[in-house]
């Protein structure tokens, strides 16, 4: 049985360990399927690593023309097939969390596939076999609960929309429901934009 990976980016250092980890994965070819972010740059050193969430209901297949985003039996949503996927974008533009790297020269979609090779397996994947400060941890619930003072939380509310994932980001004890709302302040693309009426 496959576990699950928690995402607690209070304890996130900025070490970068996970992202060299990651590009060191056989099926990566050397780069890295983890986004390290600054989440306050100007102001803050905070970083936060973006892994993929691998959502119950991934828009990112959904969005898919190719129909190159499978998902396997353990709810694993895989990097697009390089035989079909024609790197459009779709599901870089559709993913809430902003994960699929489109390679143009490649016209294909990559992205972490929780390291399917080894947690198909029973290994952990590499990210949290390196992470120094816990941030990216990977097991089952009970074992997380031993360990913090926070809880995973597994749904989110992006605009209206709950998406439901497979891996949990770790919350205080005393927040709810994460819900983001579109910054009105932001213009979004023609692409955004023509994605949303199509989705509606």
């Amino acid at each position: 049985m496959i576990g699950t990976l928690f995402v607690d980016p209070s304890r996130c250092i900025g070490c970068t360990a996970c992202v060299e980890a990651c590009s060191e994965c056989p099926g990566h070819g050397g780069e890295s399927m983890i986004h390290l972010d600054w989440l306050e740059r100007a102001s803050s050193v905070q970083t936060a690593p973006t892994v993929c969430m691998h959502c119950t209901e991934p828009a990112c297949a959904a969005v898919c023309p190719a129909d190159a985003i499978k998902i396997d039996p353990e709810g694993i949503v895989l990097s697009a097939l390089a035989e079909r996927c024609i790197g459009c974008g779709n599901c870089a533009l559709a993913c809430p969390f902003g994960v699929p790297i489109i390679h143009e020269a490649q016209a294909l979609m990559r992205k972490c596939d929780l390291c399917y090779d080894r947690t198909s397996v029973g290994r952990k994947p590499m990210c949290a076999t390196v992470c120094p400060s816990g941030a990216l941890f990977y097991g089952t619930q009970e074992e997380v609960a031993d360990l913090r003072r926070s809880r995973p939380q597994s749904h989110f509310v992006f605009g209206g929309e709950t998406v439901h994932t497979r891996n949990h980001l770790m919350v205080p004890l005393s927040v709810g429901t994460v819900t983001l709302e579109p910054d009105a302040t932001v213009s979004r693309s023609t692409a955004e934009q023509q994605l949303e009426e199509a989705l509606c």
